[in-house]
């Protein structure tokens, strides 16, 4: 059994070779392990050059090392750090050394998890340092050291301080029920909770677009055959991904890109053309089109800008083809603005339908199109509110709405303290399993075991 009080090593750096590869040593022991290999300890955060060398006093490397001692680290424990040449047989040799010399090899997250269990971190900050490692954008990666610096975690705390000096209101209320407390009333307390309510609903859109940034967005590029859907894909991708031809039906399977545009992290997925056929072949690449489309957050109808009939002013011109989920957004496209003589832009038609006209071959208005998936996807420009945040924050946050907003209609309609101050006990439970300090060993597991080694 892996135990707290065991002293972990891991390599820190990625695999592969380089100029530098980081090995973490963490715990109770890391000194007396450490000092096996590489001798006496330097002063505390001082580095000092060393021979790392077997028991038997064979060397394997050398380079630096650095300690620095508890509670003054990541881990709040001793941590011992050592810096070597970025071979991977010399640090795979030196781990083995220090595992001899009584270390166990950390667990995917064990040195962030201590972190926070020993009070260095909370867990909104714990799971921002994955979210830096794996940031895709400057934005993402932004968002995150916000998250990290503790922004996010200041405003949850924030809100939980403010239920709590409200329950504590209410609770003297109760308890001095012959006592007038004018901040108890209920307008005070619908006044308060109106606040309360405002600043989780800003909170709540902060962290929906730091999610945006972390996960990204499935767009799924649709439409009938030879409209350019292909040619749009290539265009936003900057690369040619994807076979053009003037033939009709040249794409016949998925194709999937991962790119980012403005700090907005996309996976565009180009389908086959939508029509009836009897190829079989076509027929499979479209029912597997349809199953992207109907899998995809935000859908791009494509249709070519000559063709005036009403089906190209809807995302569902056939019933049978699985397009029209009701919950997923969608944005017509109108290509080929060049060949119909039209300037691309924004065009609203006489019956209201918003489309945007474009021209992939050149980019004309596709500046257009890249912001209206901006706007699609919740992102606006005050990126300096961003914070990075998962699914799991999200739901804590509209759970602890829900309470809030439960309390105010009680405030409102029949004033009951007793269930007010219950209702802000559940929103108070909510936000605090954000931080971590109302959460569950098994949600810890399922959080640090998604970590890489070393962190």
């Amino acid at each position: 059994m892996n135990s707290a009080s065991d002293t972990i090593a891991a390599i820190a750096t990625a695999s592969g070779r380089a100029g530098v590869g980081i090995i973490r040593i963490s715990g109770p022991d890391a000194r007396p392990i450490s000092a096996t290999l590489a001798g006496p300890m330097p002063a505390p955060r001082m580095a000092a050059l060393r021979r790392f060398q077997r028991a038997d006093a064979t060397p394997i490397d050398e380079g630096l090392l650095l300690y620095f001692p508890a509670p003054h680290s990541f881990t709040g424990e001793d941590v011992v750090e050592i810096q070597a040449h970025g071979s991977p047989i010399a640090l795979g040799e030196i781990l083995e050394a220090l595992c001899k010399a009584g270390a166990r090899l950390a667990r995917p997250g064990e040195f962030s998890e201590r972190a926070f269990l020993n009070g260095r971190i909370d867990l909104a900050q714990a799971e921002a340092v994955a979210d830096l490692i794996d940031a895709s954008s400057r934005q993402a990666a932004r968002a995150a050291v916000r998250s990290l610096q503790g922004e996010f975690s200041q405003r949850i705390n924030a809100a939980v301080e403010s239920l709590i000096a409200l329950r504590v209101l209410l609770e003297a209320a109760l308890d001095f029920a012959d006592e007038e407390i004018p901040a108890a009333a209920p307008r005070a307390v619908d006044e308060r909770l109106k606040v309360i309510a405002e600043e989780l609903s800003q909170v709540q859109k902060s962290a929906a677009q730091g999610r945006r940034l972390r996960e990204g967005l499935r767009v799924a590029i649709a439409g009938k055959p030879n409209v350019g859907k292909s040619t749009l894909l290539n265009r936003l991708a900057g690369t040619d991904a994807a076979i053009v031809s003037p033939q009709a039906g040249t794409t016949r399977d998925v194709l999937r890109e991962h790119i980012v545009i403005g700090g907005l992290p996309l996976i565009l997925i180009d389908t086959a053309g939508l029509r009836d056929t009897d190829d079989a072949i076509e027929r499979e690449g479209i029912r597997r089109a349809q199953a992207e489309i109907e899998s995809a957050e935000l859908l791009l109808w494509i249709v070519d800008d000559r063709d005036e009939s009403l089906e190209t002013r809807s995302p569902d011109p056939q019933p049978n083809t699985a397009i029209s989920a009701q919950a997923r957004q969608s944005l017509i496209v109108r290509n080929k603005c060049d060949l119909s003589g039209n300037t691309p832009g924004v065009v609203v038609d006489q019956q209201g339908a918003r489309m945007i006209r474009v021209c992939a071959a050149s980019g004309a208005g596709c500046d257009i199109l890249i912001a209206a998936i901006q706007q699609a996807a919740g992102l606006d420009n005050n990126s300096e509110q961003v914070y990075s945040a998962r699914a799991r924050h999200l739901e804590a946050l509209d759970l602890a709405l829900v309470r809030v907003r439960a309390a105010q209609t009680l405030a409102q309609q029949h004033f009951d303290a007793v269930l007010i101050a219950e209702e802000l006990r559940l929103a108070q439970h909510a936000l605090e399993a954000i931080t971590g300090k109302f959460t569950s060993e098994d949600l810890l597991g399922r959080i640090f075991g998604s970590f890489c080694l070393g962190k």
